[in-house]
């Protein structure tokens, strides 16, 4: 027999709170968490609440005011209150398929939206969506809710829980160096999807690079010439040379990419924006890209430096193109 399990979403959040909007915890029957919902004493209720849940067949909801969860004794307070949604792992056969035909929409990127409906009464009552493609998992009586915004949230009204699943932001670095190498390492576990692109067998490979998404052995030029880039894009220019390094950011330095940046000193982004001015890049376009790149933390080593760059990536998709420079 299986191993049971019951998965805690944040529902709804006011305050001060210490963890993601789109925060999750799966808890076992035997006790063991996998992923986060504020951590503490905050947790191992929610876990005790959770295998309840899991022991009535059924979804609950229920809030911790964290100034009170977390503080104790000590007088400290966050301010904040958050709604968790729990709900039982369904099993058996259509459950198996509708679990894993979400997890590979979000391994290829795709927009859908997943619905589950607090009344399980006559069993498990959950349906997702992506584009015309729909699953679902057990008698379909309930109509779902018109999706708003972008975080999960409890529809009151037909009391089901709407989670978008928004397609992760795509990080193409452009280079399998050492530099890119630490940069793809970095951002493992960051919600990037990571792509690495270089023309070397050698270094392009997952073996060196198993924390990538996709693996990418092209020229640079044809490969972005094959290539839709928008605004969930992130890229980062690290090849072994100052030409290759031009050729790429001539060819998305306009582009609708969220960010666009270039491993290397002043001096050679003045060499280089030189001819690419010369070129016709439009100047406005190059103002945009960045160099140097990652956060002013003293990087020196590869690692060091893929650290500062994630660092950098995480606080614009997080902060915005606002944030600090």
């Amino acid at each position: 027999m299986g191993t049971r399990a019951a998965l805690a979403t944040v529902a709804r959040r006011r305050g001060s709170l210490p963890m993601a909007t789109d925060a999750k915890m799966l808890v076992t029957d035997g006790g063991e968490r996998l992923g986060t919902v504020g951590g503490g004493c905050v947790e191992a209720e929610v876990t005790e609440q959770a295998l309840a849940a899991l022991d009535r067949g059924q979804p609950a909801l229920v809030r911790h005011t964290l100034n009170a969860d977390i503080a104790g004794d000590l007088g400290l307070s966050c301010g904040g209150t958050v709604e968790l949604f729990l709900e039982p792992v369904a099993t058996g056969e259509p459950a198996s398929r509708f679990y894993a035909s979400v997890g590979i929409w979000v391994e290829a990127r795709r927009e859908a939206v997943v619905f589950t409906h607090m009344d399980w009464a006559n069993g498990p009552c959950k349906m997702a969506r992506a584009g015309t493609e729909e699953l679902v998992v057990g008698a379909q009586t309930h109509d779902a809710p018109e999706v708003s915004g972008h975080v999960p949230y409890l529809d009151e009204e037909s009391g089901t829980l709407v989670e978008p699943l928004r397609r992760d932001p795509r990080l193409l670095v452009f280079g399998a160096g050492h530099v890119g190498q630490e940069i793809a390492r970095a951002a493992a576990g960051t919600d990037f999807h990571v792509v690495v692109v270089d023309d070397r067998e050698e270094f392009a490979n997952p073996g060196r690079l198993p924390h990538a998404n996709e693996v990418v052995v092209a020229d640079a030029r044809t490969y972005i010439d094959e290539l839709t880039i928008d605004q969930d894009d992130f890229i980062v220019v690290c090849t072994r040379g100052h030409a290759m390094d031009a050729v790429i950011v001539e060819r998305v330095a306009a582009s609708p990419a969220a960010y666009v940046g270039m491993l290397g000193s002043r001096r050679k982004k003045e060499v280089i924006w030189k001819a690419l001015a010369v070129a016709g890049v439009p100047c406005d376009a190059l103002e945009r890209v960045r160099v140097p790149i990652g956060e002013a933390i003293g990087a020196d080593t590869p690692a060091e430096i893929g650290i500062s760059v994630l660092a950098e990536l995480i606080r614009l998709r997080r902060l915005g193109s606002q944030s600090a420079q």
